[in-house]
């Protein structure tokens, strides 16, 4: 079953059976160095695996840039 759901403000369909870190890995993203929103409400990293993709979802996915001075 396909669902659909919002990724950085795009509309996505993926498989429904989708956890957190298997949406980052379908959408080719690794999960090392990114933040997580998820209907508004930040996502701790404790909760991505117990966390179930469902349609409707709105996530916005940051990459986090190392480096500095």
């Amino acid at each position: 079953m396909i669902i659909e759901i919002i990724v950085n403000g795009e509309s996505q369909q993926v498989p429904a059976d989708l956890d957190v870190p298997r949406l980052l890995a379908h959408l080719g993203i690794h999960g090392e160095r990114v933040a997580i929103e998820r209907n508004l409400q930040i996502l701790p990293r404790a909760n991505w695996a117990a966390t179930q993709v469902a349609s409707g979802d709105r996530y916005e996915i940051v990459h986090l840039v190392g480096g500095g001075d």
